[in-house]
């Protein structure tokens, strides 16, 4: 760094926070290390007693804090994102829509692992509103080498394939088909008290329901139901009931007599381990599609948070589970049932 008149600052970066003091009104960095100085500011410097100012002589090889931080933030943004400008050497990002945030953990552990600069994000896999914040990008020392941000970049590159380290994936619009099964709802022993949840589970993303069919423990008219919601159009097909390991309980096999790729019967969630997912394709000409069918335990009845709410906002932006993401939920996946829900403020479907 380097001292040089006040007058004289204009377009350079300071190496130190200035100070203002007004008795009984502030007493607060008027002006933050790294701020450029502008013409305006001048007068603003010369009144608070700055006659001189310690600012950064630019060297061959070194970055500033917010070029630094710009190369950051274009190994994390992606469509639908916005970013603020740099300041301090950090810059924010944030959606620009609703939808899934996905995090490349390896690009990201990639970054953080060379000291000196940072990337924190939100848990991936969750829904995120239009406006949410999704992540911060910082440089912790007013400057760096640019030869240790390249490496960073490379490193990143390296760990995510080319790919950025964070993505937002819009919902999308989907077709509903309903299917309850169990003698006890269609002969009208009880009141059908989960198709309810079902449906306001869905409002919360961009539905409609196409469809509502209510069948008895009957494998093969479960079948039916759920291939003839597929032919009416249906993106997504959710089966309730009959899903657990009693004889009577036919669910799953009717699922699989759909032919429709299982990804997974079961899984270490609680609550929501009987939990079954697949996906049925749809060779429709030039327009294939896939259509998601779940069969879906009965806590999703009763209890506040399952495993259907960690699967459900992925189906919606089309992010296919496989079974290698449904098995890392074990650590995390355990509700605890607090007596005030948080979620997603908390650590539920939150696993390393």
């Amino acid at each position: 760094m380097k001292l040089i008149n006040t007058v004289d600052a204009e377009g350079t970066v300071l190496c130190h926070d200035i100070t203002q003091i007004i008795k009984g009104v502030t007493k607060d960095a008027v002006f933050r290390k790294g701020h450029v100085v502008t013409k305006e500011d001048i007068p603003v410097l010369l009144s608070v007693g700055k006659d001189q100012l310690y600012v950064w002589e630019k060297e061959k090889g070194i970055l500033h804090e917010n070029d630094a931080a710009e190369i950051l933030c274009q190994l994390c943004i992606n469509e639908h994102m916005d970013r603020s400008q740099a300041k301090e050497g950090k810059i924010e990002l944030t959606a620009a829509c609703d939808g899934l945030l996905k995090v490349d953990n390896r690009g990201m552990k990639a970054v953080n692992g060379f000291g000196q600069m940072m990337i924190a994000s939100r848990h991936g896999n969750f829904p995120v509103k239009k406006g949410d914040k999704l992540a911060g990008t910082r440089i912790i020392p007013l400057v760096i080498e640019e030869e240790k941000m390249e490496a960073a970049r490379q490193a990143a590159m390296a760990a995510t394939e080319g790919n950025s380290i964070l993505k937002l994936m819009p919902f999308q619009h989907k077709k509903v088909g309903i299917v309850t099964t169990g003698n006890e709802v269609f002969y009208g022993r009880i009141k059908d008290t989960f198709t309810p949840v079902i449906e306001d589970k869905m409002a919360e993303f961009d539905t409609e329901i196409i469809g509502h069919d209510t069948w008895n423990d009957d494998d093969k008219k479960v079948t039916a139901s759920i291939l003839s919601m597929i032919q009416k159009g249906a993106d997504v097909v959710v089966c309730t009931g009959g899903m657990s390991v009693d004889p009577d309980d036919k669910t799953p096999l009717a699922i699989k007599n759909t032919g429709a790729r299982i990804v997974s019967y079961g899984a270490p969630v609680l609550p929501g381990a009987m939990f079954l997912l697949a996906y049925y394709e749809v060779k429709d000409g030039d327009r294939p599609r896939t259509v998601a069918i779940m069969g879906l335990p009965g806590c999703v009845m009763y209890a506040k948070r399952t495993i259907f709410d960690l699967v459900l906002p992925r189906v919606m932006a089309d992010d296919e589970v496989t079974a290698e993401d449904l098995a890392s939920l074990g650590q995390g996946g355990l509700c605890l049932g607090c007596p005030v829900c948080t979620f997603p403020n908390c650590g539920f479907g939150k696993g390393y």
